[in-house]
This record gives C-alpha cells, sequence and structure tokens, in this order.
C-alpha cells in the first residue's frame, strides 16, 4: 500500500548540528525594540489640494472673456475636431486624451441652450468643477445639425470660449462612444 519512509542514517544529526550552527552565529544579535504602527505615525495624504473659491464672474467680465459670437466660422463644421493646449501641455498628455484614458469625472450637456444660457452654464460649470477638485470633464455641445445654414453655432462658442478660459489647460473632440465631434473632453487646471 504506501511506503514508509525510513530516515536516512545520519539525517537528525545534522538537523541538530544546523540548528547548534545558527543558535552561535545569533548568540549577539539583539531583537529590535518594537514600532508603531506605521498607519498611525503617517497622515493620510488628501488627492486634492483645497481651493480657494473664486468671486463669480460678474456678467460684464463674462463678456470679455467669453464673448458671444455671431455665427460659425467657415472653418467650423459638424464634422470637425476641436483640439486645443496650452504651452506646457506634453503631447502624451494630450494623446491620452484623445483616445479617453483620463476618467470624465463630470458631464454638462448644452443641447437645447442658446448661447447666453450655454455660456453662464458652462462658466458655473468649470468654476464648480475647479472647485471640487476634478481634473477631467465632458461637455456635449452638439453638432448644430438644427442650426440650418449658420452652422453649428454652439460648437464654434464653445470651442472659443474653453480656449479664452483659464483654469482650461487643453481639450479635444471626445471618442464616438461619448459624442464624437459633438462633445469635448476639457483637462482643467489641476
Amino acid at each position: 500500500m504506501s511506503k514508509k519512509r525510513t530516515p536516512e542514517p545520519g539525517a537528525g544529526q545534522d538537523d541538530a548540528m544546523d540548528a547548534a550552527v545558527f543558535r552561535t552565529a545569533m548568540r549577539d544579535v539583539k531583537p529590535l525594540p518594537p514600532r508603531e504602527s506605521r498607519q498611525a505615525t503617517v497622515a493620510p495624504r488628501s488627492r486634492s489640494r483645497p481651493r480657494t473659491r473664486k468671486a463669480p464672474e460678474s456678467a460684464e467680465n463674462l463678456d470679455q472673456t467669453m464673448p458671444l459670437i455671431s455665427a460659425a466660422t467657415e472653418d467650423e463644421s459638424a464634422a470637425a475636431v476641436l483640439s486645443f493646449q496650452r504651452s506646457g501641455i506634453r503631447d502624451q498628455v494630450m494623446r491620452r486624451l484623445r483616445r479617453g484614458l483620463y476618467p470624465s469625472e463630470d458631464e454638462l450637456d448644452l443641447h437645447g441652450l442658446n448661447q447666453t444660457a450655454a455660456r453662464d452654464r458652462l462658466a458655473e460649470f468649470i468654476a464648480h468643477s475647479r472647485d471640487c477638485g476634478r481634473r477631467c470633464v465632458r461637455i456635449v455641445h452638439g453638432k448644430g445639425y438644427r442650426s440650418g445654414a449658420r452652422g453649428p453655432v454652439l460648437k464654434a462658442a464653445v470651442n472659443l470660449w474653453l480656449r479664452r478660459h483659464l483654469d482650461v489647460m487643453a481639450f479635444t473632440s471626445a471618442r464616438a462612444i461619448d459624442g464624437g465631434t459633438g462633445a469635448v473632453y476639457v483637462l482643467l487646471r489641476g
């Protein structure tokens, strides 16, 4: 059935000899004093810095930084891909943003709004997102199919407004699954 193993001759002596050699080598070693748990001594770091609340933008200041536009420019079309990056933003960051690899932490949908309402909502949304420590958001502006001959007015306006907003570091048109050329991923100042 099962074979019983018999110890080899001298195997017990080797174990006893190893133990004696170990004890001899360790006789001068002193144990370290117990120390506190690392978790108890190190406070957890907050991922986001506390934000200083800016005063809400006045209507006059908003007219200067985010002006209303009269019509879409000729190079703006529903299929045009939007892209912008401030100096200092690496190409690798833009590539990751274009591929949708930064998780979108919030979304604003501007469909069906006129320019004034869209501008006000966008300014509030960016300020709120910045105050909450959000880094990447998605803004849906639509493709302007119902704008007729004027072209995509909101798309052109959002393109201009985001370029002028100091808290926007970069933006690019979204992937098709997230709205394609009718939406943008926006990277906010960190």
